[in-house]
């Protein structure tokens, strides 16, 4: 699937993650973020289906990117 995307915020100063995305025809959000490789936590995760994966974004990215609606 292509997807045009467009950068809708980032609590970094140098460049690197976490950094929240949207998908601008879809409206979807993608984050930008560490990927979690520790087994005890991803054996904690629910209904995972393949290509998915969990990553660490911070909750100020969040609180101060995310779309409101």
């Amino acid at each position: 699937m292509s997807r045009t995307i467009r950068m809708l915020g980032t609590n970094s100063k140098t460049g690197e993650c976490p950094t929240l995305y949207e998908d601008v025809e879809t409206g979807e959000i993608l984050v930008q973020g560490y990927t979690v490789t520790d087994p005890d936590v991803l054996a904690q995760m629910a209904n995972v289906l393949p290509g998915e994966s969990l990553v660490v974004v911070d909750r100020a990215l969040l609180l101060n990117f995310a779309p409101k609606e």
